[in-house]
């Protein structure tokens, strides 16, 4: 039985301040949205007490940029869980404007102990939420 990751499709808001002096979105702006969509994703597939109990920090991210995004662009963020190991996650990303690829996102992040901010590992339960059975 082959499991696959859920997708989770995250829209994002363009802001004014996302716009750097040469009129596009600028680089740093898309780690905040990588960040962002990657907590939407845990908190829409985890149950809520694991939500409650636990907490992420990122610690790497390898961003590489194809295409420059505007203001006015409609963006979506899919987000794929690839592998949890231990307390860590491993994350792809891709940012999208219709079919043109802005950006491709690696990610690792730790797992948390929401009250002592020690690493904790997930639950096989929790884990099993993001790679659903075919």
């Amino acid at each position: 039985m082959t499991t696959a990751p859920t997708p989770h499709y995250f829209p994002i808001p363009i802001d004014t301040a996302d716009i750097d002096f040469m009129g596009h979105v600028n680089n740093a702006s898309y780690l905040k949205w990588v960040q962002a969509a990657v907590i939407s994703h845990w908190q829409r597939l985890a149950p809520a007490d694991a939500v409650a109990a636990h907490a992420w920090v990122a610690l790497k991210h390898e961003i590489t940029y194809r295409k420059p995004a505007f203001l006015d662009d409609v963006v979506i963020a899919t987000v794929l869980l690839e592998e949890v190991q231990g307390a860590r996650a491993f994350y792809e990303t891709i940012i999208k404007r219709g079919e043109d690829v802005l950006a491709e996102v690696k990610s690792s992040w730790c797992c948390l102990d929401a009250t002592t901010l020690r690493p904790a590992r997930l639950a096989r339960d929790v884990v099993d939420r993001f790679f659903p059975k075919d």
